[in-house]
């Protein structure tokens, strides 16, 4: 059985609504990687798996004509059923799907992986796949060649502990075995989150699980760091608009 991780739990519970303000849409470019390299088409059923605020669902449903969201938090799911009403939104885990066997010609993840990688949660992703099936994984990954990105990791760094995180690699592991999907084969896009600083910057950090888990005393602490760096860095002072890079990265894991 799969279970939550306290500080997804607690974070993305307290702080749903700063997760979709702040956190960045999805390369223009994913529509056609979506429809290329997972197959989906009109007639296509596809699973989101942690589905968050559904910003990631919002995609899907441009290129597919039945979208289930799968999604444990119940402050995350309301607001994905608040902007998509009419979408099969279902509380659940990766070890837990509420799907029937070969339901889905394609699982997605995007933004979420890294929470739930293990055997586990790949044997119940391919039973819920069609034979032929494939999963996706998405992640929007900071770009910290850009000096100011860079100064923002090493803020957030002394906060981050044993929390499960993309950039650690960790998620690979459960692939190695090869049993039930091929290694993740990876396709790469140039991204921006363009909009005001305290949303792109402030409301996106804060959304981060262990920012958002802090005891609010911590949480101004830290919010307050993000507000002097955009008032002081030669790259983010006295603008109204910033553009926040990021590079995509998708990886398309065939069913075995």
């Amino acid at each position: 059985m799969d279970t939550l991780h306290g500080q997804a739990k607690a974070g993305f519970a307290k702080e749903a609504q700063a997760y979709e303000r702040g956190r960045p849409e999805y390369a223009p470019e994913l529509a056609d990687w979506l429809k290329r390299e997972l197959g989906l088409r009109l007639d296509s059923a596809v699973l989101d798996l942690g589905a968050g605020t559904g910003k990631f669902t919002r995609l899907l449903a441009t290129v597919a004509g039945e979208v289930a969201a799968v999604e444990p938090v119940d402050e995350m799911r309301a607001q994905l059923q608040t902007r998509l009403p009419g979408l099969r939104a279902l509380k659940g885990t990766a070890g837990e799907i509420p799907l029937p066997d070969a339901s889905m010609d394609a699982v997605a993840c995007a933004q979420a992986f890294h929470w739930f990688a293990n055997e586990d949660a790949l044997r119940e992703i391919h039973r819920v796949l069609k034979p032929g099936g494939s999963l996706g994984l998405i992640w929007n990954v900071r770009d910290e060649s850009c000096d100011w990105v860079a100064r923002i990791s090493e803020l957030l760094a002394p906060y981050e502990g044993d929390t499960p995180r993309f950039h650690s690699g960790a998620w690979r592991r459960p692939f190695e075995a090869v049993r039930y999907f091929a290694a993740p084969a990876l396709t790469m896009f140039s991204h921006s989150h363009v909009g005001p600083p305290e949303g792109v910057i402030v409301d996106r950090f804060l959304s981060v699980s262990f920012i958002a888990a802090l005891p609010d005393d911590e949480k101004r602490l830290f919010a307050e760091a993000l507000r002097r760096l955009i008032y002081t860095h030669p790259d983010l002072r006295g603008r109204d608009e910033v553009a926040f890079p990021y590079r995509t990265e998708a990886y398309r894991c065939l069913r075995r």
